[in-house]
């Protein structure tokens, strides 16, 4: 499958985000009822929100701009590749 190129349909795919974790929250909530667990829910999501965008963009253009992302899988490699460079360096003590 390639690449999806339309506008039209790049937006739509993002509303489309949109209307399932909406709709998948209100039935979460709907069945719970409780809105100390819609609090955490809220948080939660806007937790891995940001976790991702950091993840991704400011890696890219604040820590290592050589970084490409292609993905969550992508991210892990990265880190581990890292930590393995860092690893053979000597301690700064």
């Amino acid at each position: 499958m390639g690449d999806l190129k339309s506008p039209a349909l790049i937006y739509l795919k993002g509303v489309l985000f949109v209307v399932l974790g909406i709709a998948s929250a209100g039935i979460l909530l709907w069945k719970v009822g409780d809105w100390q667990i819609a609090l955490l829910l809220m948080l939660s999501v806007w937790a891995f929100c940001r976790a991702y965008y950091f993840a991704f963009y400011v890696i890219q253009h604040y820590v290592d701009p050589s970084y490409k992302f292609a993905g969550l899988g992508s991210f892990v490699a990265y880190l581990w590749t890292r930590s393995g460079a860092n690893s053979d360096r000597p301690s700064a003590n």
